[in-house]
């Protein structure tokens, strides 16, 4: 597996646990290999098992809008899960089902080498902490084997008790100060040039 996507049909072809039974799609995650940022979360749910992609039900939604309050788009960070299938109705993974899967999200990171890894819950958390709760680990930034890894309360959390969405938002702002500054991209750049030109013409007119 030397890409993301040999990495992605891999996993589309896996039977080396009983979740290959019962999936409609394997969701191997999404994003650049280049990505700064990368999201694990636990599994797969039902959204994400009928159209092959992470974080696409309410709680995607909720990560997407956490994503845009800290401006940073979804395309530019890689998403994924502990387990690639969905373990039937939504049901925790079992320890063989994400042993089974351990080697393809090994080789994501491996592949990926994020600056960052936020850890989305607590079956994700103990990928890195075994034995640790998330309430312990929450918005605390580590270092674990050379990588940065910042768990946090799973998006879901906010949609079961309101009271989460404040202490997942405050621990998302910190986000950019733990990657530190973000390269422009071509099209930024190009803007923020145009908007200097506009501005220096502007204040000649003042001046004339």
């Amino acid at each position: 597996m030397n890409s993301l996507k040999e990495v992605a049909s891999r996993v589309a072809a896996c039977t080396d646990c009983p979740l290959s039974k019962t999936r409609t799609n394997s969701v191997p995650g999404e994003g650049p290999v280049n990505a700064e940022i990368m999201f694990i979360g636990e599994g797969p749910g039902f959204n994400e098992d009928k159209q092959g992609r992470p974080f696409v039900g309410a709680a995607g939604k909720f990560l997407e809008a956490l994503l845009e309050s800290i401006g940073i788009k979804r395309e530019e960070v890689f998403i994924g899960n502990v387990v690639k299938c969905r373990p039937p109705n939504n049901r925790d993974p079992l320890p063989l089902e994400t042993d089974a899967c351990r080697k393809y999200l090994d080789k994501q990171i491996e592949l990926i080498d994020p600056k960052l890894i936020v850890t989305l819950g607590r079956y994700a958390t103990s990928r890195f902490f075994p034995g640790q709760t998330i309430s312990a680990s929450r918005g605390r930034l580590r270092n674990v084997n050379g990588l940065n890894v910042y768990p946090i309360y799973h998006p879901a959390a906010a949609l079961h008790n309101g009271g989460f969405r404040r202490i997942i938002e405050d621990d998302f702002k910190e986000i950019p100060n733990l990657v530190g500054p973000r390269e422009m991209t071509t099209i930024e750049r190009e803007s923020k040039d145009a908007q200097q030109l506009s501005m220096f013409s502007e204040d000649s007119d003042n001046v004339r």
